[in-house]
């Protein structure tokens, strides 16, 4: 079944790059049919985000005020300002626009980061540069970062790229990412339930929306990559699923592998049969996002 399927994805007349790799299987070539709406497309898995982006401020700065998050909800409005706080070694920078609370650095940390609290929130005095940095590796949407007070970068690219499926929630990217060829970081938790106000990312609205969505997708078959980092690539489609091109491994939410690519489309329309793959779903279901 599984060869007869291969032939006919052959056979329809896509048009296909020089020399693939190893891992863009048969399973490529189906996501290209559903993302294009050609006919026979086979489901895949979909994921919603909205690109909003926010100027960097200098490191160092402290700006002014801004409210804190209130880490007991997990949709609220979001921050429009990054937060940078100096302390003896590191500066910590916070973009509560890409907090999707989860929670880490107030559980772990709650005598650095002082939730729901009127002035002063962010302490890194009270850390080392090595447990702040820890806190900020925690830190699945990027939302936190840090850098040595001489401007010296402290995280680094990591050796595996990945994307994890969270269960019911967004996909978590950890790779040297960009969006429409913006850098973005190590870290980035990407809607994948078409509900957030500032798709492409993640904004928390998938509690509200009572989205529902396994973290444990099914293995698809692919070989080891011949490289496992370097950069990755994601454009949002308008209307349609993140296009992702790169080496990426997709790893559940109890972080087993079940797949290798190097170019794929995940669904961020929350209606795909095949999630976290795109399968054409967004046509039918109407999402919208501009990109």
């Amino acid at each position: 079944m599984a060869d007869t399927q291969r032939s006919l994805q052959h056979r329809d007349g896509l048009d296909m790059p020089a020399a693939e790799e190893p891992c863009l299987t048969h399973d490529l070539h189906r996501q290209r049919r559903a993302v294009a709406g050609m006919p026979g497309a086979i489901p895949f898995i979909s994921g919603r985000h909205s690109a909003s982006r926010v100027t960097p401020v200098s490191p160092g700065a402290r700006l002014p005020a801004v409210e804190r998050p209130d880490q007991s909800e997990a949709n609220q409005e979001p921050i429009m300002s990054i937060e940078s706080v100096r302390g003896p070694t590191v500066v910590i920078h916070f973009d509560g626009q890409r907090c999707i609370h989860s929670r880490h650095c107030v559980l772990d940390r709650p005598d650095v980061f002082v939730p729901n609290v009127a002035g002063d929130w962010i302490h890194p005095e009270r850390a080392t540069p090595a447990e702040l940095l820890e806190l900020a590796h925690n830190c699945p949407s990027g939302a936190i970062q840090c850098a040595a007070a001489d401007g010296a970068a402290m995280e680094a690219a990591p050796r595996v790229n990945t994307v994890r499926v969270r269960e019911n929630g967004p996909l978590a990217f950890r790779a040297p990412i960009s969006i429409d060829g913006s850098d973005q970081g190590y870290r980035l938790t990407l809607c994948r339930c078409g509900a957030s106000t500032h798709k492409p990312y993640c904004d928390g609205s998938h509690t509200a929306a009572g989205f529902v969505a396994t973290g444990e997708p099914a293995a698809v078959e692919s070989a080891p990559l011949a490289q496992r980092d370097g950069p990755l690539r994601i454009e949002p489609l308008k209307d349609g699923p993140l296009h992702v091109r790169g080496n990426l491994e997709v790893i559940t939410g109890t972080g087993k592998t079940v797949n290798r690519v190097t170019e794929c489309w995940l669904c961020r329309c929350g209606h795909s049969g095949d999630k976290p793959y795109c399968d054409g779903s967004h046509r039918s279901a109407g999402f919208r996002s501009d990109p």
